[in-house]
């Protein structure tokens, strides 16, 4: 047999919920070897088809998506897809439009032609002598096919399969309701049930508006220097890694770069989600996206346009949508199930009473067709997908990006979390703590030996030894004769003097260590400080300490997670013990791991999990990666974070700030306090609805609107979380 070996994407015209995604997955899984081959992304309204699925040609899959009502075609990425602009005069909108005006052109002429509005609406079996012009069911007929002229063809599918949906039970009830003389009601059914389905387009397409506001953050064109230093301006794909562009004052940064020469402050939030601009000079990395301050900065491509960050977060909240929360799938499930048993419900209350106890059956007819109404999944289905598409929206604004809806929900069940130290409670790079000089040298003098030795260095301590300096404006001189010692130190001749600098190691190996300066070493060690020893061939120069430090807001931003109910704290490093714990004491947390290899912070994770459950794993380093793949959640550090780290993790921090932690617990709590309110008044709507019908106290036109104004409750509640004020749940 033959198999894809490259994956297909398609646009789904008509894809807004999951409902449709299931009529989908159970007309191209037969096709293709089983729907464990489709992806779908509701947001985007794509379906991919894996590789490694049996080969079906793409006239077919468009064939097979064409049954269910939906309509197909091979996804572009130049289309400009998925900007709906609110209630546009699309054909679902003309048809909704036309099913209204027909039902109130029919209801005011049987109005008019009955001698009264109560007339019209009382039904021919209750006793009015007033039957149904033919003038006012033609418009009513009018009104219901219109209105029901995208719910048929899926309804049909329904009935043929013998897998009822909610579009066959809304065809059923209009068709029963027609049958027995209820034309104004049958109308008003399809007109509303229109209307809901318009709702609920309208909705995924208003999430889908806030995630698509992103592929909007990077401007059309990049200003590229060439050989000559003319700048050109050309579409941002067409600029090569390596190529120097030019961002003025004000601009979006159009591809991810090097900041190589000038300085301004850039606003980070639509990618990071800091409050405040961040200074950027030579060396430091931009994203595109973000806003340049007010001085011209002169940029090197490090990455091409599909591969920036703002890229990858554009494709990760697309993809997230395949990855459905647990309220998603518990709601699904019950849909499946849901429907039938309404089925045979209202089958029962049809036949029940006129068989065993002689009741009238155009009565229980009706009855049974406004249960059929009133039972309609249609609140219930959308209440979590506008939900989650909308939180995710909003975590993406806020700088949080969640890779689907299977992890919105797990920050609000967590009871531990374990961070990795460096650059995560930590700032992640060195600074200079303290200069010590002995044998006569001073402070500045000892630095900016330090510095001349260290310029030549790319390593991490090297580079804060050289930044400190240039931060005291002390001026560092030229080194002669510099020799690397691999694993030790260096050397080099300054002003005709040969200097060394390097380990404590280096020193004792040296011979120039005494007891005193020994001990005075070994206790800033074990203090967390690293040091960096200098001296030239005659003594000792003196020494310098640095650190990396906790995180100015580290320590608040634990304390508020304890307040949240998250008191399992763990600290989980490689670093040596004595470091380990001076930072652990700074941050308040109580329980250290350290010295750890990558297995050991699996085996830490995995001890957490067996005793807590709901575990996240916060990181940012290659190390780390395993055990985020271990752990409940991986949330990982994503601006300075490794590439390993980011991918394997199921929500990244696109900033350093760990303070979105507290953030992300609230958000994902309050993402579900509204799920489960959505649930809950969809059902609680219906439960009523279905007590009222069997007393008889309920019409077929105030269940439609019941359930009409139901989904427009819970489309509005989940919306609610596109907003971004956080309340504390």
């Amino acid at each position: 047999m033959t198999t894809e070996n490259q994956e297909r994407v398609f646009t789904i015209h008509g894809m807004d919920c999951a409902d449709e995604v299931a009529a989908l997955k159970r007309q191209l899984g037969p096709l293709v070897g089983g729907d464990e081959h489709l992806t779908f992304d509701i947001l985007n309204a794509k379906l991919t088809l894996q590789p490694g699925a049996p080969f079906v040609s793409t006239a077919d899959l468009i064939q097979a998506v064409a049954r269910t009502g939906m309509r197909a075609e091979i996804w572009r990425e130049t289309v400009e897809r998925d900007k709906p602009t609110g209630f546009r005069p699309d054909g679902r909108m003309l048809m909704t439009l036309a099913s209204g005006l027909f039902t109130a052109a029919g209801f005011l002429t049987h109005a008019w032609l009955a001698g009264g509005l109560m007339a019209a609406i009382e039904s021919p079996s209750s006793g009015v002598h007033f039957g149904v012009p033919i003038s006012s069911i033609v418009l009513y007929l009018g009104g219901i096919i219109t209105g029901a002229w995208y719910i048929l063809p899926k309804a049909w599918r329904a009935a043929v399969t013998a897998r009822p949906d909610m579009n066959l039970l809304m065809t059923v009830a209009v068709i029963g309701a027609a049958a027995i003389g209820q034309w104004f009601e049958a109308a008003m059914v399809a007109f509303l049930f229109a209307v809901s389905l318009l709702l609920e387009s309208w909705s995924v397409g208003r999430a889908r508006r806030a995630v698509a506001a992103l592929m909007d953050l990077a401007p059309p064109i990049a200003r590229v220097r060439d050989e000559d230093g003319n700048e050109q301006e050309v579409r941002p794909e067409d600029v090569a890694v390596g190529t120097l562009f030019i961002v003025r004052p004000a601009e979006k940064i159009p591809l991810d770069g090097v900041v190589v020469r000038g300085m301004s402050d850039v606003n980070q939030s639509p990618i990071t989600g800091e409050s405040m601009p961040v200074s950027k000079g030579p060396g430091a990395e931009l994203f595109a996206g973000t806003i340049n301050g007010d001085s011209v900065l002169e940029v090197e491509s490090t990455r091409p346009a599909n591969d920036t960050t703002l890229a990858h977060i554009i494709r990760m909240v697309g993809d997230a949508q395949s990855r459905r929360a647990p309220s998603e799938q518990w709601v699904e499930k019950f849909a499946r199930l849901y429907t039938p048993v309404v089925m045979a419900l209202a089958s029962a209350v049809l036949f029940f009473p006129p068989l065993l106890f002689g009741a009238d059956w155009i009565t229980w007819l009706y009855r049974s067709l406004v249960l059929l109404v009133i039972a309609c999944p249609c609140a219930l289905v959308i209440s979590t997908p506008v939900s989650v598409v909308a939180a995710l929206a909003a975590a993406a604004r806020n700088g949080v990006l969640i890779k689907g809806g299977l992890f919105i929900e797990a920050p609000a069940h967590l009871r531990a979390i374990a961070l990795d130290k460096t650059g995560t409670l930590t700032e992640g790079r060195p600074k200079l703590i303290d200069v010590v000089p002995m044998s006569g040298h001073d402070q500045e003098e000892l630095l900016q030996r330090a510095a001349a030795l260290e310029s030549h260095s790319n390593h991490p301590l090297a580079r804060a030894i050289v930044v400190a300096a240039d931060e005291r404006g002390i001026t560092i001189p030229d080194v002669d004769q510099f020799e690397i010692i691999q694993g030790k130190g260096a050397t080099g001749q300054i002003g005709g003097r040969q200097y060394w600098l390097g380990s404590h190691r280096f020193l004792e190996e040296r011979q120039q260590e005494t007891l005193e300066v020994h001990d005075q070493l070994e206790a800033m060690q074990q203090a967390g400080l690293t040091v960096v020893v200098v001296g030239n061939e005659k003594h000792l120069c003196g020494f310098i300490t640095l650190a990396d430090t906790l995180r100015p807001n580290a320590q608040e931003v634990l304390e508020q997670l304890r307040d949240l109910g998250v008191h399992h704290l763990v600290m989980l490093t490689g670093d040596n013990r004595g470091t380990a714990d001076v930072i652990a004491k700074q941050a308040g947390i109580e329980e250290v791991h350290a010295e750890l290899l990558p297995i050991d912070k699996v085996n830490a994770v995995e001890s957490l999990v067996d005793s807590y459950q709901h575990v996240a794993m916060v990181g940012d380093g290659v190390n780390d990666a395993p055990a985020m793949g271990r752990a409940s959640i991986g949330i990982a550090m994503g601006a300075a974070g490794s590439d390993a780290a980011i991918e394997t993790a199921d929500i990244a921090l696109m900033s350093d700030d760990i303070s979105k932690l507290p953030w992300l617990v609230q958000h994902s709590r309050r993402t579900l306090a509204i799920i489960h309110q959505n649930i809950s008044l969809a059902l609680g709507v219906k439960g009523i609805f279905v007590l009222m019908t069997l007393g008889g106290y309920a019409s077929l036109w105030a269940a439609i609107a019941a359930d009409t104004g139901a989904s427009l409750l819970v489309i509005f509640n989940g919306l609610r979380l596109l907003n971004p004020k956080q309340r504390r749940q």
